[in-house]
Formats: structure tokens, sequence, C-alpha cells
């Protein structure tokens, strides 16, 4: 029996449903908080943090999946430095490859007609896998037996089943992977109904499951598009991924509850469950809004300045791990600067430190080499910097140290 598009209905909770709801002041909500956040970075500091925030980003959504390798060990592996185990080396690079899709997505900044195109989501699969090992394209049962192998970027042809949910037969995925990008074109909804949307969409993708493999991680890479390319322009700094995550087994109860039928004749009007849309959709909005949250309160200017104020006393005491090279108190407030504006011109900076020229140019030096500071040329301005050492300092609890 073929599956149609109205299996997947309601497409987003009915107007009714939402007029009783939390969602439309919760989108609201998302939107005016993202723009706050957007607002009180500078243009430079918000793009250090979303080059930043691939590891972070990456090291969440694979860990919904099952993958838990560290972030210290996904820096080693940009460093070319792998795990002598061949599995532990394998998600190590499944990682990078994550993070790959994120720096492609960043250079391609789709806007949200393509992001919801089947080519489009079949790109982003079909980049995630060509940039992973190949041992990981092949699937297996619990005895060992090859069940499978994905074809990168292409619809699956074979069944499957996630926990309960048998999702629609092969046949069907390519016109319903259609149908749903034409069901959830940009253009069909306005105000808040594109941020509630673009969560329904989340789900429906997954109930979908139009891949073979990957579906999880290319839904949300789909979602991150989705959500900058609406208006989102602080989404990057902060990511969905690390809440769900954190949150994992209230994200998959949600993920649940929406891929449940109709409940009756109070349950909507469509094949699933319009209860378990409104509560999953809920649960989406509620977890972005923390993590814009979270990272509003970790980015305010006093709060981070005394985080690089303790980073530098913390060199002066010897418990920077791997850094046994003081740092001039001064060091602090240049940092600060840099990223307040997100660079500092190289005159300005020198000024800052208040002391001799040459002294002043030996500190600056050690802050580049350190990398606290980066430039683009000898002669460029000298930009606010993330290395790995002053994580714990500048970000704790962002996500696991050493």
């Amino acid at each position: 029996m073929t599956c149609s598009i109205l299996n997947v209905a309601p497409f987003i909770p009915s107007d009714k449903a939402l007029a009783h709801s939390s969602l439309p002041d919760l989108a609201m909500t998302l939107s005016q908080k993202s723009a706050k956040l957007s607002g009180q970075l500078a243009e430079q500091t918000r793009l250090t943090l979303e080059t930043y925030m691939r590891v972070i980003n990456s090291y969440y959504s694979n860990l919904i999946e099952g993958n838990a390798t560290q972030p210290h060990e996904i820096r080693a592996a940009q460093r070319g430095d792998y795990n002598t185990d061949a599995a532990k080396r394998d998600l190590q690079q499944e990682s990078l490859g994550h993070m790959a899709v994120q720096a492609w997505l960043q250079a391609q900044s789709p806007d949200a007609m393509k992001v919801f195109s089947p080519a489009f989501i079949q790109e982003i699969h079909r980049q995630f896998y060509l940039n992973i090992p190949e041992s990981l394209w092949v699937l297996k049962d619990e005895q060992g037996a090859v069940v499978g192998k994905v074809v990168p970027g292409e619809w699956r042809t074979q069944p499957v089943a996630v926990g309960l949910h048998i999702p629609p037969a092969a046949k069907d995925v390519e016109a319903l992977m259609t149908r749903f990008c034409e069901t959830y074109q940009p253009a069909r909804f306005s105000g808040d109904r594109k941020l509630i949307a673009i969560m329904a969409a989340h789900h429906r993708l997954a109930w979908i499951h139009p891949f073979l493999d990957g579906n999880g991680r290319v839904g949300r890479l789909a979602t991150d598009a989705a959500l900058k390319a609406t208006g989102l322009d602080s989404y990057g700094a902060w990511c969905l991924s690390r809440g769900l995550a954190r949150g994992n087994n209230n994200y998959k109860t949600a993920l649940a509850l929406a891929d449940q039928p109709r409940q009756g004749d109070y349950d909507g009007r469509g094949q699933l469950s319009e209860k378990g849309l409104l509560e999953f959709c809920r649960y989406m909005l509620d977890t972005a809004i923390d993590q814009v949250d979270y990272l509003s309160e970790l980015l305010d200017l006093a709060g981070l300045r005394k985080r690089i104020d303790g980073y530098v006393r913390a060199r002066n005491d010897f418990r920077v791990r791997g850094m046994d090279k003081p740092l001039k108190p001064v060091a602090g407030l240049i940092l600060h600067t840099a990223f307040i504006y997100g660079e500092i011109d190289r005159a300005q900076a020198l000024e800052l430190c208040g002391m001799p020229e040459r002294s002043a140019r030996r500190l600056l030096s050690q802050l580049k080499t350190e990398g606290l500071l980066s430039e683009t040329s000898s002669k460029s301005p000298l930009r606010w910097a993330i290395p790995e050492h002053a994580e714990p300092w500048y970000f704790p609890d962002l996500a696991p140290q050493i």
C-alpha cells in the first residue's frame, strides 16, 4: 500500500490548537532573544564563535547517535593526532566529517527555500558520508551480519525499523520527500509559524526516515540551516544539538510522542497525533530558548571579562594544562577588548599594553603564538580567538573538559 504525504499530517499544529498553546509566544521569544544575542556580538566575534562551535555541535549531535568522541579528541584529530584504535579513529573522523558539513553549509549560506528542497537535503547527506570512513557506511545487525550499505546522498531502497516506529516503504520515499519539501516551503508560513513549521518539519523528516542511515544528523544539520536561513542570525554561535543531547531521553521521548497516530476525535484532523506534535514543537522551542539564554549569559561582557582575567591568573599560577609561561595581567584587557570588537588594531593593542613598545610587542607576539589572538597577515588587525587551553576558563560547562 502506497504511503502519501497525508500520512504525515498535521504538518504543523492547527491554528485552533496553536491559539490554546504556548508555541506562538515561544517562537516570538526565541526570535527576540536570538536577535538580542546577535546584536551584542561584533561580526568578527560571531564568526569566531561559529567556527569554534562546530566542534561543540559535532560533539553533541554525534553523541545523540552514540558517538561519544570528546571535544579534546576531536581537536586532536584536527591536528592529525588520531587514536591508535581503528574504531575510535573512525569515530574521530566521523566527528570531523560533521564539522566539514557545517563549514560547507556556512559557505553555501542557503536560503530557506533551498534548504527545503530534496536535492539539498540529499546533498547534506552526501557531504556527510563522503567525509567519513567507508567503514561507517556499512550497517550491521546485533549479531554483526551486514544488513545494508549507505549510498551517500541517495534515498534508502530497503525497509527499516526505528525502535517501535516503522517508517514508510522505500518505494514511497522519493515522492514523500518531494511533497515534504513542497509542504514545508517557508513561503507557506508567516510570522511565528515559520519557526514552528521548522520544528514540526524536524520530526516529520525523522518520521519519513528517507536515508538508510544518518537521518538524525542530517535532520539536525538541515534544521540548523533552516533556523539560520529563517533569520536567527546568532544561530551558529549557539546550537540546538547541545540542548537535545543534554536532554537526550526527553528528545527521543518527544520524537516518539509525535510518532503516535491520532488519539481520537479531540486530537486534530491528521493521521498523526496533533497533541504529540504540539508537545514536540514545545520541547524544541524550549530547548532552543534555553541554549540562547545559556550562551547569552556566557557571553555577557562583565562575566566574560572576569573569566578571561581568571584565565590570566591561572596562567600565572601555572594551573593551565600545557602552558608554562606566565602572562602579563594587562593581557586580560587586550583579550577582552578584542572580544568586544571582534578584532583590534595593532596600534591600539600596543597602546592598551601601557608599557614600553618593545615589551608590548613581545606580549602581543606571545598572545599570537599561544593562539589567544589570530591574524590574517603581519599587518592585519588582531582577532579574538579561542585556543583549546583557554576553553575551560572562557566557557565552563559548555562541553566536557579533560
